[in-house]
């Protein structure tokens, strides 16, 4: 495949700027791949389209203020910081992107807040990326304290107003639980505390992965031809515990809905040769484009996402790629919300 094949217009106005009040009414599309049905629910009626023992995996992952803004020594240039992930605890070494790059050189130091925090540039390592150092001489406490002080929730700059103080919790999904996330796990946001329950009640199954969300998902692919397309390395769990759930939910032939891009690039980076889930911790750069055979996950709820981005792609290759066109653009005539505060689709 090649990118080409996964562009289309999406109209400015279908990208959600905010989620709605009450999370569980976001529009659910319904997609049947064997009927290619497609319906109109609301993403409440999960209730009633899944049954007793059914199992929704989910990302525990929970976003961290990830970007800040600081000055450049000397200039006092101000320059945006975006943390990606920690290389080294001791050292506070960071891996992270900075924007304008080009003011930003080896050697520089770059100082947040009322000189709060000082960080040193000790390499480059794309045109937009740098490892930093943080000189902080506090404990582990207080420098999860400045990072949050300082730091503001990393929504998308699709998203054109500014950070709101709600965006905190917005931005969060209900089962996050161990720090480590720069984007949220997007399909995992339409959750209710009150829909939780009442699934909860029904018999349903929830069961927990970890993965913790870079910009990989998200990183503008710039190659044509996908299989030269390299995806960044993620930090994912996948507990013992997780596998037999998911397992006895394959053996009775019962639903295992993968929540979210996330949780399926974890389930599709553990599995068996007998087709079950593996316990697995480490780092996957699983890239899922058409053609792929998914093994896990025989349902999927995912956002509706941009065009050519990799869950675009992602969605293409679980629904079928000419499938795909028909069912975006009935989404764009119908206006649904996109994007990550927006509706959310599920292929069944």
């Amino acid at each position: 495949m090649k990118l080409s094949h996964f562009k289309f217009e999406l109209p400015e106005e279908l990208i959600a700027q905010e989620p709605l009040k009450t999370r569980h009414e976001s529009r659910l599309l319904v997609v049947d791949r064997k009927t290619q049905k497609i319906e109109h629910r609301m993403f409440h009626d999960v209730l009633d389209i899944f049954n007793e023992d059914d199992v929704f995996v989910v990302n525990n992952t929970k976003v961290f203020t990830a970007r800040m803004y600081g000055q450049k020594e000397k200039t006092g240039a101000q320059i945006e910081v975006f943390l990606l992930r920690e290389l080294n605890h001791e050292l506070r070494l960071w891996d992270v992107l900075v924007d304008p790059a080009r003011k930003i050189r080896v050697g520089n130091k770059l100082y947040f807040g009322d000189d709060d925090l000082v960080a040193e540039v000790v390499d480059n390592t794309t045109s937009r990326g740098r490892t930093i150092r943080f000189l902080f001489d506090g404990d582990d406490e207080a420098f999860d304290r400045v990072i949050k002080k300082l730091g503001e929730t990393p929504i998308p700059k699709y998203i054109t107003r500014p950070v709101q103080e709600e965006d905190e919790n917005w931005y969060q999904s209900l089962f996050a639980k161990h720090v480590g996330a720069v984007a949220a796990p997007a399909a995992q946001l339409h959750f209710t505390r009150e829909l939780l329950m009442r699934m909860d009640i029904k018999g349903i199954k929830f069961t927990e992965v970890t993965l913790h969300l870079g910009l990989g998902a998200f990183r503008e692919v710039e190659v044509e031809d996908l299989t030269k397309h390299k995806m960044d390395s993620e930090y994912y769990r996948i507990p013992q515990s997780t596998c037999d759930v998911v397992n006895d939910a394959i053996t009775g032939k019962n639903k295992v809905v993968a929540v979210g891009g996330s949780v399926m690039r974890a389930l599709e980076s553990s599995v068996s040769s007998t087709q079950t889930l593996n316990p697995t911790e480490g780092w996957t750069d699983k890239f899922l484009f058409p053609p792929h055979h998914f093994n896990i996950a025989n349902a999927f709820i995912t956002n509706l996402h941009a065009p050519e981005s990799p869950l675009y792609m992602m969605s293409s290759a679980y629904l079928g790629h000419e499938f795909i066109r028909d069912v975006y653009a009935e989404a764009m005539k119908e206006k649904y919300r996109f994007l990550c505060y927006g509706d959310a689709l599920l292929v069944i």
